[in-house]
C-alpha cells in the first residue's frame, strides 16, 4: 500500500505506545478508523455524481454522432 512492511509497522506501533502510553493507543487508533471511514465514504459519495454525469455525457455524443450517420 504505501511500501510499509512489518518491520515498519511494528516500529510505528513501538512509538506509538512510548509517547501515548498502552491506555490511550486504542482510543486513538480507533479515532483514526473513524476518520479514514468517514474520508472514504465522502469519496465515494463525491465520486458517484461525477462517474454519472461523465457517463451521461458519453452517452449524449453516442446518440447525437448516432443521428448524425443518418
Amino acid at each position: 500500500m504505501f511500501g510499509l512492511g512489518v518491520p515498519e509497522l511494528l516500529l510505528i506501533l513501538l512509538i506509538g505506545l512510548i509517547i501515548f502510553g498502552p491506555g490511550k493507543l486504542p482510543s486513538i487508533g480507533s479515532a483514526v478508523g473513524k476518520s479514514l471511514r468517514e474520508f472514504k465514504t465522502a469519496v465515494n459519495d463525491t465520486a458517484a455524481p461525477v462517474k454519472e454525469a461523465a457517463e451521461t455525457v458519453k452517452a449524449e455524443g453516442k446518440n447525437q454522432s448516432e443521428e448524425g450517420q443518418h
